[in-house]
């Protein structure tokens, strides 16, 4: 009685009065609803029994009569039965009807099946005809029910029998009949319930009830309860109740399963009727307080008791309408509501209301919790569920309910704006909640990173460690619910820097964890420990954002660090694996940056560069190089400097300074490092820059050095060193001597010039280029003789050559000759004779001559004679060949005598040549200015 009590009461329902068409006479329903119904709906009178399915209300009258009422409203009706219709059962799934009925009095009750869709002189087809009762004593019918499959269909009886007709219910053919029960207590109640491929048969009486499963042999029974129930108390439930069959005692409503009794419910008054209609339980009782009559008395006598009918949600615990009827014949489902059916031929209809129309009810009265529970059972969808449990929120957190809030907006999660929880719970004072709330929102994986940044200042607010690390340490990475990055972050700024390096070690964000290690903690071991661990992409690019705090910290070891980063890398896990095959490399010169401050780290990891890595970059060579001119160049101690100096020239004579040359002079002139300047001027091939050099530091016999060594392929160097002593004005005759010596050799210079060139030397006399004067009149003077014998044989040749033409040009010419100068045969007329003294056979001379003009004999020569003039005639103007053979002959003279014999220099009269005066004056100028210069050259 007390859990009665408890249940809330509400008016989920809309009670209405069906209405029958204007101008009915009462004994049937007029025109459908929505043309003018304006008065009450009355039923035929003498109704005794009802039903509902297939889209109509059946009922059954005393005259025998079947009525059909649609949802139009207009009844119709046929005779089933001479007599009466004493039960009735509509199948749902098929328009098939059962029921039993009188014929004759004193005949026993007879069961007929109706085909509603078809038809037998206007009524439905009666497809069987069978007596209720299968033996010969007579009893009555209580009940009757029929399996949707039709195989089965079951009869109660007044006297505790059950029968079973079993097969095809609509033909007799097909069908078996057999008694299943026998008591000594009335049946009340039967009910079908299938499950998968098993079938079972609820039996009720006045005093206890039984279940029969007719899937299996002989049907075995078990007794579920010893309380029983009166007619028309007894239902099925659906589904949501799992079909378990209810029983409503006077005390007590009753849930069974085919096995075992399941709950009750202490529902107040005398059960009249027990229906269910889509997850409602609907009871109609009589109440003692409003009927003081005796029960025991007869229907008739109490045609005028009230009655309540009461719609309960065994779900969620509440009545969901409640409503008092005078004398309620039956209760129907049909179309989506309830219909209630009185003695005075009335009908009552109850339609549910809405969802939401329900939800708002409560709301007004703050019944979340069974709003809730209401929302989940009519399958509410998870916005509208949503959105009551923000309103139940909204609700506790206005009472002051701070914690059961936020357990209701825990539940929006996914559905409403967090900003709108968290702006509610943002007080310092409800740090608690807010934390709770965002950690559902993480764990659902629906945080931001600002969630995160609000749940860890909640956890470093409160100091919460183990909640902060439960937090953070999860499992794997698919486990995350939260922005990793942004956690770092956070945990930094609050100073958890223990917590920060977990995450960035165990979520490999490398640059956090080493911040963290570096800014933060500045354990400077421990970071270079972990790039150690690194891929070599991540270890090279962390080196280089780092490698200058390293090394200002720990500079060995992070230079041992480079030098494997640089050679052969492999990350330590690898390296203790011994895995084969060849590491990575970096690119050891963009690492030179970081020793700025560390020479001598930086000195020890470019040597080992070098040495590992014969083909190591330019860039350094070049650092090691300047590395080391600036350590000559600062040392003191002159055995360390010697050695420094051997160190530095060594890397010099490496051979990989050849393409930046003048880099690496630079660097030696920088340092004055002059033994590195000669060298790179000696490879450079500079020698007038040797030259100079040691002219400049006044090392005479490096000056003759260097041009005893390069004079061959500068000859000027000697030219200049002649110079350069002639300007000294201390006595330099032994260097001056051997300079001459070597130009006279060479015929480097003029003798004119010479003099001129050591005429500015006070202290040069005579004595110096004496032998060089004597041997080079000598020289000249035997070329002048050679040039005089030359001449007269010339003289001589061209005497004897103009005596030949005088003589061929004056006196007649005798052929002697007797044999043919091409095949030496002796002649034969014709004959060809040249005065050149060749004859020849007419047919010879026909067959090699290459022209009647020309002798076979003398024409090659002829033609050489002949290409030397017309070459000489085309280069007679060839100015730039001329300079160019006058700058490197050894001797300028015989170029410029060569040139005047080829007749260059002759003159060519023009009609724009100026006066011949001028012409020659200006001639002669230009080849004395010429032959001036190039002598100075010595050339």
């Amino acid at each position: 009685m007390a859990a009665y009590l408890q249940w809330r009461r509400f008016v989920f329902f809309d009670k209405e009065l069906v209405k029958d068409s204007a101008g009915g006479d009462g004994t049937g329903p007029g025109p459908a609803p929505g043309s003018g119904a304006t008065k009450p709906l009355s039923l035929p009178p003498g109704i005794t029994v009802c039903d509902s399915g297939r889209g109509s209300l059946v009922f059954g009258d005393m005259e025998g009569q079947i009525w059909f009422l649609p949802r139009s409203l207009q009844l119709t009706g046929f005779q089933a039965y001479k007599l009466r219709v004493t039960h009735l059962y509509q199948l749902k799934q098929h328009n098939i009807l059962a029921s039993v009925g009188e014929d004759e009095e004193g005949i026993n009750p007879l069961v007929k099946v109706w085909n509603l869709e078809k038809r037998d002189g206007g009524n439905p087809l009666c497809t069987r005809i069978f007596p209720a009762i299968p033996g010969s004593e007579p009893t009555v019918v209580s009940c009757l029910t029929v399996h949707e499959n039709l195989n089965f269909m079951a009869i109660g009886f007044t006297d505790g029998s059950v029968t079973l007709n079993k097969g095809d219910i609509t033909r007799d053919r097909h069908s078996k009949t057999q008694i299943l029960h026998k008591g000594s207590y009335p049946v009340t109640g039967l009910a079908f319930r299938q499950a998968g491929k098993t079938t079972h048969l609820f039996v009720v009486t006045t005093e206890n009830v039984q279940s029969y499963t007719l899937s299996g042999k002989d049907y075995p029974r078990i007794e579920l309860d010893t309380h029983g129930c009166g007619l028309r108390c007894s239902a099925l439930s659906d589904p949501s109740q799992d079909l378990q069959f209810i029983v409503a005692g006077d005390e007590c409503v009753y849930l069974y399963q085919p096995d075992e009794r399941g709950p009750c419910f202490a529902f107040e008054g005398h059960k009249l009727i027990a229906h269910w209609f889509r997850g409602y339980l609907v009871i109609v009782s009589r109440d003692r307080k409003i009927s003081p009559k005796s029960e025991f008395t007869n229907r008739d006598s109490q045609s005028s008791d009230k009655q309540i009918l009461n719609i309960y949600d065994l779900c969620n615990k509440f009545i969901a309408y409640s409503s008092v009827f005078e004398d309620v014949v039956d209760v129907l489902a049909e179309w989506g509501s309830l219909y209630v059916l009185t003695r005075d031929g009335r009908v009552h209809v109850l339609q549910e209301k809405d969802t939401q129309t329900k939800l708002e009810m409560l709301f007004k009265k703050n019944l979340f919790e069974m709003a809730i529970n209401l929302a989940k059972s009519q399958h509410l969808d998870s916005d509208g569920l949503a959105q009551i449990f923000m309103q139940y929120g909204d609700h506790l957190y206005s009472k002051g309910n701070h914690d059961g809030a936020v357990q209701q907006y825990i539940r929006t999660i996914g559905k409403l704006e967090p900003s709108y929880v968290i702006r509610k719970f943002l007080d310092a004072q409800r740090i608690h909640n807010l934390t709770a709330y965002l950690q559902t929102l993480h764990r659902q994986s629906l945080a931001n990173a600002d969630h995160t940044t609000l749940l860890l200042n909640c956890y470093t607010k409160l100091k919460d460690s183990s909640k902060l690390e439960e937090f953070i340490k999860t499992k794997s990475e698919s486990e995350v619910h939260f922005d990793v990055e942004t956690a770092i972050k956070v945990l930094r700024q609050a100073g958890y820097y223990s917590h920060a390096l977990y995450l960035a070690e165990n979520h490999a964000h490398h640059e956090w964890y080493l911040k963290v290690q570096l800014e933060d903690i500045k354990n400077y071991q421990e970071a270079l420990q972990y790039i150690g661990k690194l891929p070599f992409e991540q270890a090279e690019s962390n080196m280089k954002r780092y490698g200058k705090i390293l090394m200002h910290h720990v500079p060995e070891q992070t230079t041992q660090l480079l030098k494997v980063l640089c050679t052969d890398y492999r990350p330590c896990a690898e390296a203790a694996a011994d895995v084969d095959g060849p590491g990575c490399r970096a690119n050891s010169e963009e690492f030179i940056p970081i020793f700025a401050n560390n020479p001598r780290e930086l000195k020890a990891f470019l040597e080992h560069m070098t040495e590992v890595q014969a083909d190591s970059s330019q860039g350094v060579y070049d650092t090691l190089l300047e590395l080391r001119l600036q350590n000559w160049a600062h040392e003191k101690d002159s055995q360390v400097k010697e050695k420094l100096h051997g160190e530095a020239l060594s890397l010099l004579k490496s051979g990989h300074f050849s393409s930046v040359f003048d880099k690496a002079l630079v660097l030696c002139q920088m340092h004055d490092f002059q033994d590195g300047v000669l060298y790179l001027y000696e490879q450079g091939k500079l020698f007038q820059q040797i030259m100079h050099y040691h002219m400049q530091h006044e090392q005479y016999r490096q000056v003759i050095a260097v041009c005893e060594r390069h004079g061959e392929q500068e000859p000027c160097l000697w030219e200049q060193a002649l110079s350069y002593f002639a300007r000294k004005e201390e006595d330099c005759k032994e260097y001056v001597a051997a300079v001459l010596k070597h130009i006279e050799s060479k015929n480097l210079m003029p003798p004119l010039l010479v003099v001129q060139t050591l005429a500015h030397n006070s202290t040069a006399t005579l004595s110096v280029i004496k032998d060089y004067l004597v041997q080079k009149l000598q020289k000249q003077s035997q070329q002048i003789e050679k040039d005089e014998l030359r001449v007269r044989r010339y003289r001589e040749e061209t005497t004897r050559i103009r005596q030949e033409i005088q003589e061929l040009k004056t006196s007649p010419k005798i052929f002697q000759k007797t044999k043919c100068s091409i095949c030496t045969s002796a002649l034969e007329l014709p004959s060809v004779h040249f005065l050149c003294g060749h004859s020849f056979h007419q047919h010879c001379f026909e067959s090699y001559s290459e022209s009647d003009a020309d002798c076979p004999t003398c024409l090659p020569e002829n033609r050489k004679v002949m290409d030397m003039i017309r070459a000489q005639e085309q280069k007679r103007d060839l100015h730039d060949q001329f300079q160019h053979q006058l700058k490197y002959s050894n001797d300028s003279f015989s170029v410029i005598a060569d040139y005047f014999g080829r007749g260059v220099f002759n003159k060519l009269t023009l009609l724009t040549d100026p006066p011949v005066g001028r012409v020659g004056t200006s001639l002669e100028a230009g080849l004395q200015r010429d032959l001036l210069m190039h002598s100075k050259r010595g050339t």
